[in-house]
């Protein structure tokens, strides 16, 4: 496991740093953050730590995620000087992702009935 761990690390792989510099230049082209990427529709332990956060970072989340369509709709990009100010793996959902998570697993553990369930339209 630990092999694998170093291997992903950008700290001590050549590959993994090569692959989160080209990652960080296409978010910065739009001003997204990598957490903007996560859909809610997909994980409804997302969804759930969205509505967790306060309202200002998931208004400011939603904001980067309308001006990166509408750039993308424009086939543009941020000026140079926006994108040098983007901190693209500033992360502000994954401590939440994780205690939902853990959340969720503990009441499977003790057999409670889930916090929420996917239902169809």
């Amino acid at each position: 496991m630990s092999f694998f761990k170093s291997v992903l690390d950008p700290k001590k792989s050549r590959l993994a740093a090569m692959h989160m510099k080209s990652v960080s230049s296409r978010l910065r082209k739009y001003g997204l953050r990598y957490d903007d990427l996560f859909d809610p529709y997909y994980d409804l332990d997302i969804k759930e730590a969205l509505n967790r956060l306060p309202r200002e970072i998931v208004d400011a989340r939603n904001q980067r995620l309308k001006r990166a369509m509408d750039l993308s709709m424009k086939h543009e990009y941020l000026p140079e000087d926006l994108q040098a100010k983007q901190t693209p793996f500033r992360g502000y959902l994954q401590e939440m992702l994780a205690l939902v998570k853990k959340e969720r697993e503990e009441r499977e553990a003790l057999g409670a009935l889930p916090l929420y369930q996917r239902t169809i339209p």
